[in-house]
């Protein structure tokens, strides 16, 4: 099931920054009295109750600015706007209900997505809680009085918010159709190979960087099986960007990665791997999904018998915290090996639900630790009691230790590693809980 999108928006120097940093429990925005300082959009997983959804931090809206920045903003915005799920309005209440707050009112109901109107910098009720009220003029709904700074009003904000949830998530969650979402920066490629497995032209492709804006679905059968392909605005780097929407299709990633199982990560092999493309790798590991990364362009490089193996050796040093992704050198444009695409998505699936016994991972345990000691630390040193899987997608185990801080991130890997060797789970990452627990309990 994919998390929601929750997109903050509002004109500039509302409190957008602060609530944002607030809610996701660490300073990610900068915030600063000056409107127009959040340029990018940001975004972090966040939680409520049970409910955990994605949250997105916008620039300002000014309605009718002229300004180049602002109006780069307004496109950031309206761009967040169509991939929320839920929008949370914030305005200012020591400001008072101003006309570009209307106009942004406006663009909210035209956008048809359920709104939650937050009137922030109220620290006192006693003395702003009449000024709520006029709020109620904009026409989308009760207005929700909260102060970011100070931490009022939060959970009743998060409750409306999380009220809008459930309808969209239950949609999705009888479709056991693999979802394959296709990203990487613009023109290596995405739209080509979507269009080379459907064979037909599904998505636009033109060589101009960034003709794709938003995330499209396509449905292919290929032996009998039915596969999603989501693809995605491509990304690219801040310096090299020219066109507004560019700048602000790394959310679109994002819901796209949210929305999908396995990601395929298209490299142009006439530019290798860059920068991007480890960051555009990372939303998917960080969210452990599956991940394959295709080669595109593959039929473009004059090659001799090492070019394969100076390639790969090149990738893996770049995204070295997925050795686990699996590999595959592709051309779009001549359909040279994109069949196989389908034979590693239904590898890395199916390792995605993998689920090991518990006694079988007991052994590997057991054995990784005789081969090598646990870490100690001040004569105290570490003891594993029990591992045991307790969830697919990605797969999940649970160790319980006599002390976490001991367990050592590097010695986790370790176990890891072992696992690995045993089973395999080549393109998907695996996540490991550490839990405390005394001998006695053993």
């Amino acid at each position: 099931m994919s998390k929601p999108i929750v997109a903050i928006v509002g004109r500039p120097n509302v409190g957008k920054s602060t609530l944002f940093n607030v809610l996701a429990g660490e300073t990610i925005s900068i915030v600063k009295d000056t409107p127009g300082v959040t340029r990018d959009r940001i975004y972090a997983d966040c939680s409520w109750l049970d409910m955990n959804f994605t949250l997105i931090d916008t620039g300002g809206i000014e309605p009718d600015s002229k300004d180049v920045i602002l109006s780069q903003m307004r496109e950031q915005a309206e761009m967040a706007i169509a991939t929320a799920d839920v929008i949370i309005f914030i305005v200012d209440v020591r400001q008072g209900m101003v006309d570009a707050d209307s106009k942004v009112a406006d663009m909210l109901r035209r956008s048809r997505k359920p709104v939650v109107l937050a009137v922030n910098k109220v620290d006192s009720f006693a003395k702003f809680g009449n000024d709520v009220y006029e709020f109620y003029n904009l026409g989308i709904g009760e207005p929700i009085p909260v102060s970011a700074a100070s931490r009022l009003g939060l959970g009743e904000l998060l409750d409306a918010v999380c009220a809008h949830f459930d309808a969209s998530q239950l949609e999705e969650e009888d479709d056991d159709r693999p979802r394959i979402a296709i990203v990487g920066k613009p023109n290596v490629g995405k739209s080509s190979i979507i269009n080379r497995l459907t064979g037909e032209n599904r998505v636009i492709v033109s060589d101009v960087a960034g003709t794709t804006r938003d995330a499209v679905d396509t449905a292919v059968v290929h032996n009998g099986q039915e596969y999603v392909f989501i693809d995605t605005a491509g990304l690219r780097r801040k310096s090299k960007i020219k066109e507004d929407l560019e700048r602000y299709s790394i959310i679109r990633t994002v819901a796209a990665v949210e929305r999908a199982d396995i990601v395929v990560l298209v490299i142009d092999a006439t530019e290798g791997v860059t920068e991007q493309d480890a960051k555009i790798a990372g939303i998917a590991h960080d969210r452990g999904k599956g991940m394959i990364i295709a080669v595109n362009k593959w039929d473009a490089i004059e090659k001799n018998d090492k070019t394969i193996y100076e390639f790969t050796k090149k990738i893996r040093d770049t995204l070295a915290y997925m050795p686990y992704a699996e590999m595959l050198f592709i051309s779009a444009k001549t359909g040279q090996r994109l069949n196989k695409l389908y034979d590693l998505i239904d590898a890395v699936r199916e390792n995605q639900n993998l689920r090991v016994a518990t006694g079988v991972l007991n052994e590997i345990m057991t054995e990784a630790v005789a081969l090598q000691q646990p870490p100690s630390d001040k004569g105290k040193r570490l003891k594993l009691y029990y591992i045991t899987q307790v969830a697919v997608k990605p797969p999940t185990f649970v160790i319980f230790v006599n002390d976490k801080e001991l367990m050592h991130f590097s010695y986790t890997r370790y176990i890891e590693n072992k696992i690995r060797e045993a089973f395999g789970f080549r393109g998907t990452s695996l996540r490991f809980i550490i839990r405390e627990r005394s001998g006695k309990e053993k």
